[in-house]
């Protein structure tokens, strides 16, 4: 049964997120996290009122934060009625990084889906604050950030952004590869380069290794010219080819990292149109990689 863990602060936008991850697992056992964090203002001197009509400012928010996780899972029931699917809710007091990462390790989490949400002078404007937190500050979990007007349509389409400079492991990209096995999709490997030039030998070594992994999956491989950014060539790519999800190792060097560096107004444009996969980098030992590379040198 697949583990999923969803933030919600009960906005229109993370409701959103919650009804594409009911859609988009319809078919799939799945226990699902609904989880809320609150950090209520603490008097900072004896002329600030500690209580609100006779009720504890502390006590006041976690019973808000609780009652709207219940009202939550109520509508969720009422809305998709999907006896494939169970929940549970968790209301914290602690900052919402935090205690993302304690309930991924605490509970096995598989997956976390995340509603975005930019706002314009925020550094994070292209994909909302406080998913970028999360997903800097979460090593071991791959995050979905689903678009705040992003309309549910099955992922047939799906891109994975790379620039074949780094090894990835199969247990790095076993989230795309279940994704595509599952919805029957059609992969395309986009590769952005500021100017067009052949592969170096590692390059191709870790594209032919991509090929492997993918081999049951129907897959192509784009090589494209950057656009002013990398932010909006992956837009103008994903337009293009009516991509339906965009996925994403995140380390360093990534095109995930240098999205996030990027001026605020090349990257504005982008502003996460379709849901993004990002999966964090796993790791991989020298000796593992090394045997990789030498298996797959004898093979070809």
């Amino acid at each position: 049964m697949k583990r999923i863990l969803i933030p919600t602060d009960f906005s229109k936008n993370a409701w959103n997120a919650v009804c594409y991850a009911m859609r988009l697992f319809q078919h799939q056992e799945c226990h699902f996290f609904f989880l809320n964090t609150y950090t209520p203002v603490i008097p900072s001197s004896r002329f600030m009122a500690p209580m609100i009509n006779g009720v504890r400012i502390e006590d006041a928010v976690r019973c808000s934060s609780e009652n709207g996780l219940t009202k939550t899972v109520e509508r969720v029931k009422k809305t998709f009625d999907n006896p494939k699917h169970s929940f549970e809710t968790i209301s914290s007091f602690n900052l919402l990084t935090d205690e993302v990462k304690e309930v991924v390790d605490e509970h096995g989490i598989d997956l976390i889906v995340a509603g975005t949400k930019g706002a314009s002078g925020m550094e994070e404007v292209f994909m909302g604050s406080n998913t970028v937190r999360i997903i800097k500050s979460t090593k071991n979990c791959p995050l979905l950030a689903i678009p705040q007007r992003f309309e549910f349509a099955l992922p047939r389409e799906i891109a994975f952004a790379t620039d074949f400079n780094r090894f990835y492991s199969q247990s790095e990209l076993q989230p795309i590869i279940d994704l595509a096995r599952a919805f029957s999709a059609t992969l395309r490997i986009v590769h952005v380069q500021y100017e067009l030039k052949a592969l170096t030998e590692l390059q191709q070594f870790n594209l032919n290794m991509l090929r492997k992994y993918f081999i049951d999956i129907p897959h192509y491989v784009h090589t494209v010219t950057e656009l002013n950014s990398v932010s909006h060539t992956l837009d103008v790519f994903s337009k293009e080819l009516d991509i339906h999800l965009l996925a994403m190792l995140h380390y360093q060097h990534s095109y995930l990292e240098k999205m996030t560096r990027e001026p605020i107004v090349k990257r504005t444009a982008f502003h996460t149109q379709i849901p993004l996969l990002v999966i964090p980098e796993l790791g991989m030992s020298t000796h593992t990689k090394n045997q990789a590379q030498e298996e797959n040198l004898v093979q070809n």
